[in-house]
């Protein structure tokens, strides 16, 4: 290799990996540690939960009322205890005198969610672990890919741990380092890929997230991880997505793709590259979104052979398709993210700055955003929503993640909005939650753990009051306004329980939290 040419992908490596994730402006710093925990009931020997309704997370429709009986973390008894509408009769599993018992009657019960493409988040978005992590669980998320480990790899695999042994209060981590993380310089040969690989799997990684890469190098990181049991997740950048995209990128053995880049380059039928500007510059993230927003529309048309090539290939590579919906949304209606209800209680204000427009900041692309640019990204989720729901309709494996601390997405709403949208695309409700529970255990490799409620399982549950599937919206930390019998507003909703590891967290407690958190940090910028 010329000097000039590893010069070269040293650059770019520089440049892809600054512009993924994080801001020119800011020194690269993790935020505080989370405090121990001083949340949560349990683990308890033995837990009850009587009564509730039963959403399995397999798809199946909800059934109950029901008894649940966990067993030091694990799911012992599943019962049905009589009918819905009326008193229950019939034998009930019966309680200890050390037992502890939650009445359910009237809530729902879900497996705990599945958040695919999380960060805990820089400094300069947020202040502390404690902020994030708690927004999490307050919205049912009991498992979370940590999608990169920006934050410092030392960082995340010190608070995964912590999470496991439920010393704080968080959901379980798993972190995917982006690849070439701890190395002084880029990564530019195959056998320094292998090198990487083995060295994060002897750290503790669980996964690698990738950018974009030359196909050779990737391969052999690919490979080495297939060894190392490692799982694989790609963001396929627009700097190599000419010479790898999806297709090329799941037949050498990825794993998962984020967001959507890459996927309409797979399906290009009269281009091998998106129709780019003269003037288009990646640097600029407005050039950089703007055209984003319309590369959909030059990928092959719904239903064609291209199309369905890609598809059923993809299908059978057993190939994940994250798609993070809810990060771009502001794309197509900015004023809806930037006037979302749960910004004033719950934003932190440096987030709240970060979000702003900015040359500088990643993803505050905002500079002269235009009603034509929104109508590009309106158009642009059509065909994508659509490409998820025939995906699968077909048979292949969407999950959910939200990559909140972008793009106007706070950490736990961002979540339950990707919910919402995958009903849009076409999801049926119960598939909706199938995405965001099992379906993401699978992709984890643990569907025999965590991601649906079934005996043998570990006691990972979500309690709400409010039927999700008839609203996703009820499960927002603000719930959800109704007119009541009387004519009269009121708020409703909520995850009234996350259980994760049989420990018992108050939503509502841990939303109080964030609150003081947030003031604090408020009173803090007012008075400085």
């Amino acid at each position: 290799m010329t000097q000039s040419f590893k010069h070269h992908w040293q650059k770019q490596f520089r440049l892809l990996f600054l512009l993924a994730t994080v801001s020119f402006t800011q020194a690269w710093a993790a935020p505080e540690i989370a405090p121990e925990r001083h949340r949560g009931e349990g683990p308890f020997e033995r837990l009850i939960i009587r009564g509730g309704i039963l959403i399995n997370g397999e798809g199946a429709p909800p059934r109950g009322p029901v008894d649940i009986v966990i067993e030091n973390n694990r799911i012992a008894q599943i019962k049905s205890v009589g009918n819905p509408g009326v008193p229950i009769k019939g034998n009930r599993p019966e309680a200890g005198p050390n037992d502890k018992e939650i009445d359910a009657h009237g809530h729902y019960i879900l497996p705990g969610f599945v958040d695919m493409h999380g960060h805990i988040g820089q400094s300069y978005q947020v202040t502390t672990a404690e902020y994030t992590f708690k927004l999490w669980l307050a919205h049912g998320i009991t498992s979370v890919r940590e999608a990169g480990s920006f934050t410092g790899t030392d960082y995340v695999l010190n608070h995964a741990k912590k999470s496991q042994l439920n010393t704080i209060a968080a959901p379980r981590i798993f972190p995917y380092f982006g690849f070439g993380m701890g190395n002084d310089e880029p990564i530019t040969t195959p056998d320094e890929a292998k090198r990487w690989v083995k060295k994060i799997a002897k750290r503790g990684a669980k996964g690698i997230k990738f950018f974009g890469l030359k196909p050779e190098i990737f391969q052999a990181a690919v490979s080495e991880a297939k060894k190392r049991g490692l799982k694989t997740m790609m963001h396929h950048a627009q700097l190599d997505v000419a010479h790898l995209n999806v297709i090329d990128s799941a037949r050498i053995g990825l794993t998962s793709m984020e967001h959507w880049y890459g996927l309409p380059e797979a399906m290009f039928e009269n281009r091998i590259i998106q129709d780019y500007p003269t003037d288009y510059n990646y640097n600029n993230e407005q050039h950089r979104f703007a055209e984003a927003g319309k590369l959909w529309q030059q990928a092959a048309a719904p239903g064609s052979e291209k199309w369905s090539q890609v598809r059923d290939e993809l299908i059978q590579l057993d190939f994940t398709l994250n798609p993070t919906l809810t990060i771009y949304e502001a794309s197509r209606d900015l004023m809806r993210e930037r006037n979302a209800d749960w910004h004033k209680e719950y934003t932190l204000p440096g987030l709240w700055d970060f979000f702003q427009a900015s040359r500088y900041a990643h993803g505050s692309y905002w500079f002269d955003w235009t009603t034509q640019d929104e109508i590009n990204w309106k158009k642009n989720y059509q065909r994508w929503m659509a490409f998820l729901n025939d995906y699968k309709n077909h048979g292949g494996r969407v999950t959910t993640g939200s990559d909140s601390g972008y793009i106007y997405k706070t950490y736990g709403f961002g979540y339950i909005r990707e919910l919402e949208l995958l009903q849009e695309a076409g999801f049926h409700p119960l598939e909706v939650i199938k995405s965001a529970t099992i379906n993401g255990a699978e992709a984890l490799g643990l569907a025999d753990e965590i991601g649906s409620i079934n005996i043998g399982k570990l006691a990972d549950l979500v309690i709400v009051k409010e039927n999700p599937l008839h609203n996703f919206k009820t499960l927002y930390g603000t719930g959800h306004v109704k007119l009541d019998d009387n004519n009269k507003p009121v708020t409703v909703g909520g995850v009234k329980y996350t259980i994760k590891d049989g420990i018992i967290f108050d939503a509502r407690q841990l939303l109080e939290d964030v609150k003081r958190i947030v003031k604090a940090e408020k009173e803090k910028k007012n008075n400085g």
